[in-house]
């Protein structure tokens, strides 16, 4: 099983000096690519002196990350591709349950292991953590964190099961499901259009697995933080993408309505913390929503859907009202 572990990279040396030494050490059964992202520092020129093992797939533009891994994995001959955030530090024999996972269920598709914090190892981070699920209304939650919460890793997920979605940070899929259901959806640019991903290879058929067995630690907000109202705006915009291109029949009406009241909620939310920048990322995203409505109509008519997509109807109810914090609450 030939594996390519693919990093995309834009103006990032200093990620790539600090986390590409671990994955070139624990990832033996692997060949190693940079996606380069028309990066204007030095990383490619260090990372072509320090590591020449260490394959480079140049880019013409900064893409994103739908983009920029579509374009660099057209070029790229694996069995499996893992893509992998620069900001990932990997750990001893983090590959072999992996291997094995995809050699024994031929239904999977794609698999995210344990992501742990970087910055505080003892607990899971905020972009996958042990695996993601969608609730009725779009919003994204995971086994170990939900919204800003973030459990310590005790082993409670030390196991392997099917989960609605794989995060982007590290996600391993089929070359041949990635390019069956359409790659990734590069009007997303960035965040969420891994979930995108995830929902059209189920509608395939095909499941998504979580392996604990495998553990990697995630710096996470390498790219943008939480504080930068960039990514306020494409969070707000891809959730409301999502729904409309992938939840089946005339429910998803009544679903973008209720995301919009509480977009504007969280809207207000941001205006009374002071934070304004984010209260106009919210208001250019429905107006992006609404100037490519017609585009993502489209695309929802040409797929073919599941009913249901989610275990919980609201998982702002479950956390902001009832006060349940963690995934065993729900």
């Amino acid at each position: 099983m030939n594996i390519a572990v693919v990093i995309l990279n834009w103006n990032g040396r200093a990620l790539l000096e600090q986390f590409l030494p671990s994955i070139l050490q624990y990832s033996k059964e692997a060949t190693i690519y940079i996606a380069d992202n028309a990066s204007t520092d030095d990383s490619i020129k260090y990372v072509t002196q320090n590591f020449p093992k260490v394959r480079i797939v140049k880019n013409s533009s900064n893409g994103g990350y739908a983009k920029g891994y579509n374009d660099a994995l057209a070029k790229i001959d694996a069995d499996i591709y893992c893509l992998l955030n620069s900001d990932v530090e990997v750990t001893k024999n983090w590959l072999t349950p992996i291997i094995k996972a995809f050699k024994t269920y031929n239904e999977v598709a794609a698999i995210q292991p344990k992501i742990l914090d970087y910055k505080k190892k003892t607990h899971f981070e905020y972009a996958g953590a042990a695996g993601g699920y969608i609730d009725k209304l779009g919003y994204p939650y995971c086994r170990g964190r939900i919204f800003d919460t973030l459990e310590e890793d005790n082993g409670q997920y030390n196991d392997s099961t099917t989960i609605f979605w794989a995060s982007g940070a590290c996600l391993f899929i089929r070359k041949k499901i990635f390019e069956s259901v359409g790659k990734l959806d590069e009007d997303f640019f960035a965040h969420q259009e891994e979930i995108d991903l995830c929902w059209r290879i189920q509608n395939q058929g095909y499941k998504i697995l979580y392996e604990g067995t495998s553990t990697v630690y995630h710096l996470g907000g390498a790219t943008l933080n939480s504080m930068n109202p960039r990514k306020t705006f494409l969070n707000f915009r891809n959730n409301l993408y999502l729904l409309l291109k992938n939840v089946s029949g005339n429910q998803v009406w009544f679903i973008i309505f209720i995301r919009m009241l509480l977009d504007g909620i969280a809207a207000f939310r941001f205006i009374i913390q002071g934070k304004f920048s984010h209260f106009f990322a919210i208001f250019k995203a429905h107006l992006s929503f609404y100037a490519n409505f017609r585009t993502f109509i489209v695309k929802r008519k040409k797929l073919s859907k599941t009913g249901k997509y989610y275990s919980l109807f609201s998982v702002v109810w479950q956390y902001f009202i009832l006060k349940r914090k963690h995934f065993d609450q729900l």
